[in-house]
């Protein structure tokens, strides 16, 4: 057994290349130990850790456990929200679940990779924002986020025996929410079978005026199921998982989710070598059926809209120490997507008599190799550098309108459109290269400096280039960003090119922690929008929209932050600790200095924590400024400032674990700076043009969690 402990500690635990980021994003202020002088030599690695599933918040979406580690977020459906890093969203952001890259297959990305895990699946979560090294991923210039769940457990005895399980549940009151998980393990110490699930049912929720805030309702469930083995010196495991949404809302879309069924494959096998070396190579499958359209009165209408996505790829990479003072990670990477999104035709109506086909058999295709130095060059300093070559390509075949006919007498833009769409050309190759150096340098034992500098690259992706309606109804079907504008894609869009900078520091005393960061990021060819025409379904100034068309531009983005944890007492009534945080970002075109969509106003927290036992409590303060750098272009409201107070309590006995918490607990009104507009009011009454979505009001949370 010794041998086997040997090797289960060291070879496949996940570890991550400290970067600026994991400073910066502040993700754990808890303490940790740190070197002492004589240690030095052997700097360790950075591991950035999400919520283990014996913690709280261990039910709903994965969202959760990421907001807790400075992650933002755009609001959409319920568990379908696009994670924001150093002002930047969505494809810009490289999301990882178990490896896998899975993309959004929905015009209005419905199904982001997030969706598909729930956050009691997730044993480690991983952010690195700005300067990520090139073996965590690319295509991307905001940052990585790695969610994990393939954590095979093994037993000590040769047979299979119950090795581990939990189950939980909760409530929610602001929404009606249902919410339960479940986990099962089996085991001996050379194989290993283990059940995931996760369901989670709520109504839409009430903001603080006590108002409903309409078409957030949603229900979601996911399932994952996975077989491992291993011996000595190498493991394989096996994971496949279901999911099933049957509805979704978005308020600030013109369309619902009305059905989203995926499943996917993975395969992962991983070798121990000589001289402490690794070998790990991943197989994986996703695909999904997606589809839109209307299911509740809350926001009515006709039109469906049918997706099918399918996610293909491997990954091989070798970690090789070169002596005892450096690494070499090298890795070769394929991914191919395939997608069709058909949205039939509804006879009696304008959207016939044809099918509209909006992407037909797109493509979109990666290879990628990259090589990755890792260097202690003193008792203080560590150095990492890295670069990644992408080849990129991307093609979709012929498409076609509604109709070829004029509609009511006037020309018809969409089928002029697809004409000259199927005339032209689609394939598009692009060379992506990638190069990241980062530095680490110890001040002494519990100080830390860390510098990094990237050029990362993002190649557009299917709707960006080839979404190629003209017409109000067919632009306002695309889209992710909640604005309720109308987009139009551009097949001559050019891979975004971001060079980031970072600064961080970071101190660890037996009362203070502290960590702060400041990074600038320049982005050449920036995929945007330009205002190309405009609508209005009312009669009334408030309730004109845009229509724009991708366009690379240039802009920048920078920002800092700054986290303090200070533990002012430890006495027979327990620990208690003030924790801090401050958080800035800014960001701007070059041209004219217009600020660029969606970036969160200055935000803080101030929040008072108390540990006695298995007894764990806080009281934190969150305090968002207004909102009044806004994108003009997209006609992006202004928010006022606010604030929340919320209340965490959990208790562990034995083997239960129970939560209770209230949010909001004032019950504050207030706008969400990053939630859009909200289309379902816009739809009931359009009176009141297209109006903020507004945040959760009040909410009494309770949850529970027994393990056997």
């Amino acid at each position: 057994m010794a041998a086997n402990s040997a090797y289960l500690s060291h070879p496949f635990k996940t570890s991550v290349i400290s970067s600026s980021l994991a400073i910066a994003m502040g993700l754990s202020l808890a303490p940790q130990a740190m070197a002492d002088d004589s240690e030095l030599a052997n700097i360790e690695r950075l591991e950035v850790h999400g919520q283990q599933t014996e913690n709280r918040n261990t039910l709903g979406s994965a969202e959760n456990l990421l907001k807790g580690q400075g992650v933002d977020f755009s609001e959409a459906g319920g568990v379908s929200a696009l994670p924001i890093l150093n002002g930047m969203m969505g494809d810009r952001i490289k999301v990882l679940v178990d490896g896998a890259d899975i993309t959004a297959s929905c015009a209005n990305q419905m199904n982001p990779p997030l969706s598909y895990i729930s956050a009691n699946q997730v044993t480690t979560a991983e952010v690195i924002a700005g300067v990520s090294p090139v073996s965590a991923g690319g295509d991307n210039i905001a940052g990585v986020i790695k969610v994990s769940s393939l954590n095979p457990k093994f037993g000590e005895s040769d047979s299979i025996k119950w090795n581990s399980g939990d189950i939980s549940t909760g409530y929610r009151s602001v929404s009606d929410t249902l919410l339960l998980g479940t986990h099962a393990t089996v085991a001996s110490k050379n194989i290993s079978l283990s059940y995931q699930g996760a369901y989670e049912d709520a109504n839409s929720y009430k903001d603080g005026n006590g108002d409903k805030v309409i078409d957030t309702l949603y229900r979601a469930q996911n399932h994952a199921l996975i077989a491992a083995w291993r011996d000595e010196t190498q493991q394989v495991a096996i994971k496949l998982t279901h999911q099933n949404i049957p509805f979704q809302g978005f308020a600030n879309q013109y369309m619902d989710m009305t059905d989203n069924k995926s499943y996917g494959a993975l395969a992962r096998y991983q070798l121990k070598l000589d001289d402490d070396g690794e070998f790990s190579a991943q197989f994986n499958w996703h695909g999904v059926k997606h589809e839109m359209g209307f299911f509740t009165p809350e926001k009515t209408g006709k039109m469906p809209m049918n997706t099918e996505g399918d996610d293909y790829s491997y990954q091989l990479h070798w970690r090789l120490p070169m002596g005892d003072d450096s690494t070499l990670l090298v890795g070769q990477e394929f991914y191919s997507y395939q997608l069709d999104d058909v949205w039939p035709a509804v006879p009696g109506t304008m959207m016939a008599p044809n099918d509209y086909i909006n992407i037909n058999d797109g493509e979109r295709r990666r290879a990628a190799v990259y090589g990755e130095w890792q260097q202690d060059l003193s008792s203080s300093w560590w150095l990492s550098a890295g670069v990644r070559f992408e080849y990129v390509t991307t093609n979709t075949g012929e498409v076609q309108a509604y109709s070829d006919m004029p509609m009511m007498g006037m020309p018809n833009m969409d089928a002029a459109a697809a004409q000259a769409f199927n005339e032209m050309d689609r394939e598009r190759n692009d060379d992506l290269i990638d190069a990241t150096l980062l530095a680490r340098y110890q001040l002494s034992a519990n100080q830390q400096l860390e510098f990094g500098l990237a050029r990362k690259n993002r190649a557009p992706n299917l709707y960006e280039r080839y979404s190629w309606g003209r017409g109000t109804m067919a632009t306002t079907m695309i889209g992710w960003y909640g604005d309720g504008n109308g987009y139009v894609g551009n097949p001559d869009l050019k891979p975004e090119t971001a060079h980031t900078l970072s600064a961080a520091y970071k101190y660890n005393g037996d009362s203070w922690q502290v960590s702060t960061t400041a990074w600038y990021t320049a982005v050449t060819d920036y995929i945007d929008a330009e205002v190309i025409g405009s609508f209005n379904r009312t009669s009334s100034a408030d309730g004109k929209r845009n229509i724009l068309q991708f366009t690379n531009l240039d802009a920048n983005l920078y920002g800092a932050r700054f986290n303090a944890l200070y533990q002012f007492a430890e006495t027979s009534t327990g620990k208690w600790q003030v924790l801090g945080k401050v958080n800035v970002t800014r960001g701007e075109r070059d041209e004219g200095n217009e600020p660029l969509y969606q970036i969160k106003p200055l935000q803080t927290e101030l929040a008072l924590q108390h540990q006695l036992g298995n007894w764990e409590s806080s009281l934190s303060w969150q305090w968002v400024a207004t909102k009044d750098r806004v994108d003009d272009r997209r006609l992006e409201n202004e928010t006022d400032s606010y604030s929340l107070l919320n209340l965490n309590s959990s208790m562990k006995w034995q083997d239960l674990t129970v939560t209770f918490a209230v949010n909001n607990l004032f019950d504050s009104y207030y706008e969400l700076p990053l939630g859009g507009v909200s289309v379902a009011e816009f739809k009931a009454d359009n009176t009141n043009g297209f109006k903020q979505i507004a945040g959760a009001g009040r909410s009494f949370e309770l949850s529970a969690s027994y393990a056997f």
